[in-house]
């Protein structure tokens, strides 16, 4: 009986120490606020993972760029030692740079056609080769989680349409087709860290940055460009990076678990982003901040000739024009 004892003892400890070697703890960086909508959001799906993989899964979360800058971060993901990170899926055009074009300015004409395009095969092929030879998936539909949930530019320099917003000092994150197209709009770009920005407006480096409207009061930039302008230059998502192996690495059953938290968070960031944008605009407001719409056609009028030129010049990924027209709404 105490051979039978010791022998079941010995049992039962193997099984919880194998239970516990099978516990993972992944990490999850991001540059926004930790309290600003998409920092909660984002805390939201790391104890959402937690939760539905019953703890075999816990997610430590990093805000504010506290592990370092976008190329820092995702080196860090190929190497897997950091596993989740939410951010533009144009990011990933240091490896495929035909994914610049996933956030052309002024090219969509609204949401719903630009999800449709997002999964069409010509860029579900270029993310397809970014986790292959890259090492980077994503977790979930690209599209779902809504960022913005539109685009504004805060400025101190006023505008009412295209012309008017020539020879702004605009700051630009690393996109070489975002920077040329709003070189084309008449803007005069420098390109910073978006930790940078509100330090820059104040000292006159860029007199504007383009943002999600909700994060615009987080990041205070209100305080140093009083003028929010919305121009709906492109609608966003989130794509959530991750390494590729350690996700392949995954049972079936914690991938889907994972993807239902994706699932859950992507579909409140709808309802919070709205929400978020319409209470910040209001107590902005009330600071003597300016909200005001632009004339979003002068923008996507003196677009045509950037994207005809880019066309003529086969600057453009073959069969993108294509997939943009086809998948255009017919009614």
């Amino acid at each position: 009986m105490r051979i039978w004892t010791s022998t079941l003892s010995f049992v039962a400890a193997c099984l919880l120490l194998g239970g516990a070697a099978a516990a993972e703890t992944w990490r999850m960086a991001h540059k926004q606020p930790p309290e600003s909508v998409e920092g909660r959001l984002f805390q939201a799906f790391a104890d959402k993972i937690e939760e539905k993989t019953e703890g075999e899964i816990t997610v430590e979360v990093y805000p504010a760029e506290q592990l370092g800058k976008d190329d820092v971060i995702l080196e860090q993901i190929q190497l897997g030692t950091v596993h989740i990170y939410p951010e533009g899926v144009s990011y990933l055009q240091k490896w495929v740079p035909e994914l610049r074009f996933t956030s052309a300015p002024f090219l969509f004409d609204d949401r719903e056609h630009w999800s449709r395009f997002m999964d069409t095969e010509l860029v579900q092929g270029w993310l397809g080769t970014v986790a292959d030879e890259h090492g980077i998936g994503l977790i979930g539909d690209t599209t779902a989680f809504v960022r913005g949930p539109y685009r504004v530019m805060v400025t101190n320099r006023p505008f009412t349409n295209v012309d008017e917003m020539a020879g702004t000092k605009l700051r630009m994150h690393p996109n070489e087709l975002a920077a040329d197209a709003w070189r084309h709009l008449g803007a005069e770009v420098r390109t910073l860290a978006w930790t940078e920005v509100y330090e820059s407006i104040s000292r006159g480096i860029v007199e504007a940055v383009n943002s999600p409207i909700a994060l615009v009061e987080s990041m205070r930039f209100y305080e140093v460009a009083p003028n929010v302008i919305r121009h709906n230059e492109y609608p966003q998502g989130m794509a959530f990076m991750t390494n590729a192996d350690a996700w392949n690495d995954l049972d079936e059953e914690t991938r889907a678990q994972i993807l239902e938290a994706h699932e859950e968070v992507a579909t409140q960031s709808v309802e919070d982003m709205t929400a978020v944008a319409d209470s910040s605009i209001e107590r902005m407001q009330a600071e003597g901040v300016t909200f005001s719409t632009a004339d979003i056609q002068s923008f996507v009028d003196k677009m045509r000739d950037f994207y005809a030129e880019l066309d003529a010049n086969g600057e453009l990924p073959p069969g993108f024009l294509d997939a943009v027209n086809a998948t255009r709404a017919t009614n």
